[in-house]
């Protein structure tokens, strides 16, 4: 059993499968570029997003640098202005009642005060905590980010492996290294994050991990794809033409 004489059924559940978890891996890359890739203030991911992301940038607070970066485009100028000014000065209480809540409040609470999964920054006590100086990302989110990607991205490479494993056309030990590679860089990206946490020259092996295991994924993917539809095509098209000459 190969992927070109697989059942039409089993080719649809595949492809529909091979469809989707192509899409999500899109969708993926747009989301960190939405969430980590404005971590610098600047368009598109860098070293510097990813520093800031995990080591922190502790030259400024919490709160400058998510209103110099991915919150940059939330509030006008002039408010960013006053509310980094604000935390400059120490981040007064008396300040914060008179002058940055109705800031706060016309910019930042319609999300920040009513999604639970954001700091409510209606709160002083919750801003002047943001209002510190920045350090590294908490270990209690990496451990919960870190399993569930290992265990959600574990399971999408099985069936993409899985798939693939009835590829034809490779050497065998090429194949087991092509399946067992996003594996590897899935750990090496997830390890990084830690690493990072600890010193920002290990900034670079998160991107490679995931650049990694996408471009291994695309292999695979496509891989699977052609063969499953145009390589039985290919053949057909062979048959005839060597049929034409024959007679």
């Amino acid at each position: 059993m190969n992927l070109s004489n697989l059942p039409l059924s089993i080719k649809g559940l595949f492809t529909g499968y091979i469809l989707v978890i192509g899409v999500g891996l899109m969708m993926a890359g747009a989301q960190i570029m939405l969430t980590h890739g404005a971590s610098d203030g600047k368009v598109g991911l860098s070293i510097d997003d990813v520093v800031y992301s995990y080591y922190g940038n502790r030259s400024n607070s919490t709160l400058e640098n998510k209103l110099n970066g991915s919150m940059k485009d939330k509030a006008s100028e002039q408010d960013r202005k006053a509310i980094i000014h604000w935390v400059k000065k120490g981040a007064d209480e008396q300040a914060w009642k008179t002058d940055i809540k109705p800031i706060v409040a016309s910019n930042c609470a319609a999300c920040h005060a009513n999604i639970a999964t954001l700091p409510n920054l209606t709160n002083y006590a919750v801003i002047k905590e943001l209002a510190k100086t920045e350090s590294s990302v908490d270990i209690s989110s990496l451990t919960r980010i870190s399993h569930i990607h290992l265990f959600g991205i574990a399971f999408i490479f099985f069936f993409v492996g899985l798939i693939f494993s009835l590829a034809t056309g490779f050497n065998e030990w090429l194949k087991i290294l092509i399946i067992f590679t996003p594996f590897a860089f899935l750990l090496l990206d997830v390890s990084a994050w830690w690493l990072t946490r600890l010193d920002p020259a290990f900034a670079w092996l998160v991107i490679i991990g995931g650049v990694g295991y996408s471009l291994a994924s695309t292999v695979m993917l496509s891989t699977s794809l052609y063969q499953m539809w145009i390589l039985p095509w290919q053949g057909k098209i062979s048959n005839v033409d060597a049929w034409h000459k024959n007679t």
